[in-house]
């Protein structure tokens, strides 16, 4: 029972500091500790709803496997653990980067998509007009291009780009630049043309660029029901705020991507009522709250 009462005694020696920390930092507790506090309670939040739900939430909990690990070996004085677990953290920092590379990307856009230019009045109003109207036509177009598609059952895949810039998404595409419209959008999509087996990008309401390639979302919560065309949308809606809309080239069925979240069995009307709210009503409110729940497909749906 010695070990017993050695370890008894190393724990209430460990506990004892703890509180002796706890008290110290009350007792130099000021407003600018609470500003430091509520700052960093703010990150920790961020970072929790970060991870939440994606890949990056299995990793979280391995580290935080790790840190219990860590407070044992500390408890127990077990040396060797010691030393290579304070190896492992002292480069934790640089592993972490490259681990979570797309979690911190994204959370790196999400902060640069800010609406400072539209609130200080940067934009003339005259503008904001104009391009509002531009917008509202390609909406319309796009609206009844779907619905063209949905009855033909042609495949079709097409991205709204927001505040994110997709550059690199064009470039893997062909440049069009062309006022969309029903006819130009059938064109695109048309088994037989050239541009059809890819993703049709729109910037500032035109068909900007057409034949793009899209990454394949990496979830593992994805139905197995989905093809390539649905995976790319979600893909693209997580690597970026674009909206993405698909028509089934299998049953016609037209969905959108938003988020990383694939919304399904939209109608011309229905479609043209939620692009609005994620085009023309994203400065006011975010519309997520417009989208009916996620209903599985058909297996082999494309």
């Amino acid at each position: 029972m010695e070990w017993f009462g050695e370890f008894c005694s190393q724990c209430a020696g460990f506990l004892s500091s703890l509180w002796s920390q706890f008290v110290s930092l009350v007792s130099s507790f000021s407003i600018s500790s609470l500003l430091d506090v509520l700052l960093i309670s703010l990150i920790i939040f961020g970072f929790i709803k970060l991870v939440r739900e994606t890949r990056a939430e299995q990793l979280v909990k391995g580290i935080l496997l790790l840190l219990g690990v860590w407070l044992a070996a500390n408890v127990f004085q077990l040396r060797m653990m010691l030393n290579i677990l304070n190896y492992f953290f002292n480069f934790s920092v640089i592993a972490l980067l490259i681990v979570f590379q797309p979690e911190v990307r994204r959370a790196l856009e999400q902060l640069g998509r800010n609406n400072l230019g539209k609130n200080l009045g940067l934009l003339a109003s005259k503008e904001e007009e104009t391009l509002e109207a531009q917008k509202k036509r390609c909406i319309e177009a796009v609206c009844d291009a779907a619905a063209s598609l949905q009855k033909s059952k042609t495949g079709a895949l097409m991205v709204f780009e927001r505040q994110t810039k997709l550059g690199d998404i064009i470039d893997t595409g062909t440049v069009v630049n062309a006022i969309p419209s029903p006819p130009i959008i059938g064109n695109i999509f048309f088994n037989k043309a050239p541009l059809h087996d890819g993703a049709m990008v729109i910037r500032d309401g035109m068909v900007y660029a057409a034949g793009c390639i899209l990454p394949l979302t990496k979830s593992d919560n994805v139905s197995i029901d989905l093809g390539t065309r649905h995976r790319a949308a979600i893909g693209m809606s997580e690597n970026s705020d674009a909206v993405v809309v698909v028509v089934s080239e299998e049953t016609g069925q037209i969905s959108i991507a938003c988020n990383g979240v694939l919304t399904r069995n939209y109608t011309r009307d229905t479609l043209e009522t939620a692009l609005d709210g994620f085009l023309l009503e994203e400065e006011a409110e975010r519309p997520q709250r417009r989208i009916p729940s996620i209903r599985r497909g058909k297996k082999h749906e494309d």
